[in-house]
């Protein structure tokens, strides 16, 4: 498996991209191409371009949640097929995978949409939506987990804004969070976006349905921005004890949660135009 950062808030040295407050990855495994979550604008396809990744031939669009910097890449990519049908370029309609909670309406402080601005009946004229609670297989090495399994008590216990449901607002916990984990020889590589369902219950809801307990790498954001004591230093005590080969925490991981996250595991760089392979 093969993977490549096209967005995050951060760029690597001497590598001439762009970035922005957002997430989009790039994968390849066992033949199919993967585009997991697109950022907060066109920022993914102008690197994708730089990268010489054709973004018109991928067989599936993952989204973790809903948020905006995970979402509102969805039109420039609309536009981007759109473009390719009327210049008669060759180009796959891919399935978009999700939670069923994806494109519900989610506000915050007074914004009336921090969700997707491209409603689910709209998006179904573009790509096969499947939308799915539980785990769904893209390949035979790699998963999406669907909802997370939240079962300790540090992780996820505070809603970020409001969700709509049949028009009514409600406390947002973010249940549409999941990753994808690709099963390795040497072990599991999970794959976030965010994380609000909680690093350490995404950890052990991987371990439980690829039936692994080994711990190759930990790509993607954490959700350790000024945490609370208690879910930083519950987090830093079960990965000292888990002791995964590598961490690239990225996104939303602020820099005191990445210097202590760096005195329990091998903590390395990510940014934009990094690829990481996997031994299959």
């Amino acid at each position: 498996m093969r993977l490549t950062i096209l967005t995050d808030n951060n760029t690597l040295i001497d590598r001439y991209f762009y970035g922005e407050p957002g997430v989009s990855y790039f994968i390849e495994d066992e033949g199919k191409r993967i585009l997991f979550d697109v950022g907060y604008s066109d920022v993914f396809i102008k690197n994708a371009q730089k990268m010489n990744i054709n973004l018109l031939d991928i067989d599936f669009l993952v989204l973790s949640h809903g948020h905006l910097d995970h979402t509102w890449g969805l039109d420039p990519l609309i536009r981007l097929y759109t473009e390719a049908t009327i210049e008669e370029m060759d180009h796959k309609k891919p399935t978009l995978l999700a939670h069923p909670l994806t494109f519900l309406t989610k506000t915050f402080n007074g914004l009336e949409e921090i969700g997707s601005t491209i409603s689910e009946k709209k998006l179904s004229r573009h790509f096969q939506i499947k939308l799915s609670k539980e785990p769904v297989w893209l390949t035979e090495r790699s998963v999406f987990l669907g909802e997370i399994e939240r079962k300790n008590d540090f992780e996820a216990r505070k809603p970020i804004g409001k969700i709509v449901k049949d028009n009514i607002e409600e406390d947002d916990y973010l249940m549409d969070d999941s990753v994808l984990v690709h099963k390795s020889s040497k072990g599991l590589v999970i794959i976030t976006g965010c994380s609000h369902a909680g690093i350490c219950n995404i950890v052990e809801y991987a371990k439980k349905i690829c039936e692994d307990d080994r711990i190759v790498d930990i790509v993607g954001g954490f959700h350790l921005l000024n945490p609370p004591e208690e879910q930083l230093q519950g987090t830093l005590k079960y990965l000292r004890e888990l002791q995964p080969a590598e961490v690239h925490a990225c996104h939303c991981t602020d820099l005191s949660s990445k210097i202590a996250l760096s005195k329990v595991v091998n903590l390395k760089e990510v940014g934009v135009g990094l690829t990481l392979e996997y031994v299959e």
